[in-house]
């Protein structure tokens, strides 16, 4: 699949983007700590983040989930602390798939009015919205106030004496209750009891979660006997397949533009090839991302279940950190290509994202800047999507110790939290480079020049991919460990991309095969002229297949070359 729009995405984690509070104390509540709303996401900053580059915004985390804070006045029943991660809470524990989380709302009350108040800015802005679609799990205590009339609840009928049966929504552990390695209890709410118990969210099918597993969701019942294994009973179609199409018509019908599936993979593919068709139908410019970690099933989940785009996170993005940190080298990126090149436009890229480990970090690089060899590479590979994470183009470090996430190199998806360089970059709502140091805002200006180079060069967000690392494998004029080169054309535009991994600048030399030139249909030139789209500059190039080409790198950096034929 094609486009002739190189997509962009722009992921906000909502509730912590717009929070200015600057003194936030571990594990700190919402009165302590604070929390980004709805209405923090402005024109203003939207207009930046546009101008960045970005062509859609995933707003993470909008869906009512479990939380610690108690909204109750509001009519929202309140969740036991023992059943919820950290005082915020997961945003993939969901309690209602009807309504919006009320953390992000000035007024919980008119919550869905703020969010179709973003959702219209966010289009006013030019940008496309984005949201997530919980599929596989939702929190112990989900139960919807905001339900449709006439749509019944997630278990309202199931039968709690079955293990496993078709109907059910759930799966059970009959005659057990939850226990496990989780405190149930809490001082000031009691016991958390659980009777019979239901199967945890990553797959486990006992009474016993412990620390480690999903232990504050609850596993959704697709219509797969993991209990007795008796195999997929899809005919009738179960209930829960029913209940979900529901709750995705009753997001797209609001006017998003898209859906992030999140643990699509653990959800049976025969449920997405039969709903995303009804969607579309229906919605035909909506969009599918999905979170696929297994290879073997890439094909299965774009062919049969219809996503637009899975995840590269154990190909493109592993191997890319790998060469970062030193530990792999960049002739390895070749085979990221080359295992899925017939899906290749179907690839979603990226660097960072809520699940992973700041660049930054201390975790990954220690430094933003090691990475923007990666970020070339990621974002100019392929036509397909590549998405950044707020504050990654402020080399934001993720190194807080915020509450229950700890000190692990993320930015907390559970914890109230201020994020301290989208704090500053927000400077009062003026989302501006006033309060920033030197270093960020060079970063940023890489990142805007970059993301706005794959958004308008039709080479990058359009045209033909050529790798050159066969042709230069073993050669004393490049390392092939800690240099990566390609080629991009579309028409009679050509780009000749370069990066350096090493921690010192280079002189090589690229050569470039005559297979490229047949391929390419180019013509070849001992002299010509280039213009480096990252700087602006402008240098003489050997472009033939008769002689290396010549080229300067400083160290973690990279050129894209423009020839002019």
């Amino acid at each position: 699949m094609r486009t002739k729009e190189k997509i962009i995405i722009y992921q906000i984690f909502t509730r912590l983007f717009g929070n200015t509070e600057g003194r936030c104390v571990q594990n700190g509540d919402i009165t302590q700590n604070g929390c980004g709303k709805m209405d923090d996401i402005t024109r203003q900053a939207l207009h930046e983040i546009k101008d960045l580059g970005a062509t859609h915004v995933w707003y993470t985390g909008l869906i009512a989930h479990a939380t610690q804070t108690d909204y109750s006045a509001y009519g929202i029943p309140k969740n036991h602390p023992s059943v919820v991660k950290g005082k915020a809470g997961s945003p993939y524990a969901i309690t209602d798939y009807y309504n919006i989380d009320p953390d992000l709302a000035v007024h919980p009350e008119k919550r869905m009015d703020e969010f179709m108040r973003l959702l219209e800015r966010t289009h006013e802005c030019g940008l496309k919205f984005l949201m997530d679609f919980v599929p596989n799990h939702v929190a112990r205590q989900y139960r919807s106030v905001s339900k449709p009339e006439g749509v019944k609840d997630l278990g309202e009928d199931d039968d709690i004496t079955q293990a496993f049966s078709p109907d059910n929504n759930f799966y059970y552990i009959p005659g057990q209750r939850l226990e496990g390695e989780i405190d149930l209890h809490d001082e000031q709410a009691g016991e958390y009891v659980e009777m019979p118990a239901k199967a945890t969210g990553n797959n486990r099918f006992d009474a016993w979660p412990n620390r480690d597993d999903w232990y504050e969701t609850i596993k959704l019942n697709y219509g797969v006997d993991f209990i007795h294994n008796t195999g997929c009973h899809f005919d009738p179609i179960p209930d829960t397949w029913h209940k979900m199409l529901d709750i995705l018509m009753f997001w797209a019908g609001k006017g998003i533009d898209g859906f992030r599936c999140d643990m699509a993979e653990m959800v049976p593919c025969e449920f997405w090839g039969w709903v995303i068709p009804q969607v579309k139908a229906q919605y035909p410019d909506i969009i599918f991302i999905a979170e696929v970690y297994n290879p073997n099933e890439y094909r299965n989940y774009i062919h049969n279940g219809h996503f637009d785009y899975l995840y590269d996170k154990v190909g493109l993005y592993d191997t890319l950190r790998a060469v970062t940190c030193g530990y792999q080298s960049a002739t390895a990126i070749t085979s990221c290509w080359q295992s899925i090149d017939d899906i290749k436009n179907h690839m979603l890229n990226f660097l960072e994202n809520h699940d992973e480990q700041r660049i930054a970090s201390d975790f990954f690089a220690g430094n933003a800047f090691k990475a923007l060899p990666a970020l070339i590479v990621s974002a100019c590979m392929y036509t397909n999507p590549m998405m950044i994470y707020f504050g990654q183009e402020l080399g934001e470090r993720g190194m807080d110790s915020e509450g229950f996430s700890g000190r692990d190199g993320r930015t907390t998806i559970f914890d109230y939290w201020s994020v301290d360089s989208i704090r500053r970059w927000n400077n009062h709502g003026r989302f501006n480079n006033h309060l920033l140091n030197n270093k960020e805002k060079e970063l940023r200006k890489f990142y805007k020049k970059l993301l706005n180079i794959c958004r308008t060069e039709a080479a990058i967000k359009e045209g033909d991919f050529f790798d050159l690392m066969y042709v230069n494998l073993n050669g004393w004029q490049m390392n092939e460990h800690k240099q990566y080169a390609f080629l991009r054309k579309a028409g009679k535009e050509v780009l000749l991309i370069v990066v350096n991994f090493a921690d010192m600048p280079v002189q090589i030399g690229i050569n470039l095969p005559q297979h490229a030139f047949d391929y390419l249909q180019m013509t070849p030139s001992t002299s010509c002229a280039a213009t480096d789209l990252l700087s602006d500059k402008e240098e003489k190039i050997s472009f033939t297949p008769s002689r290396p080409t010549n080229l300067s790198l400083n160290s973690w950096s990279g050129k894209i070359l423009k020839i002019k034929l």
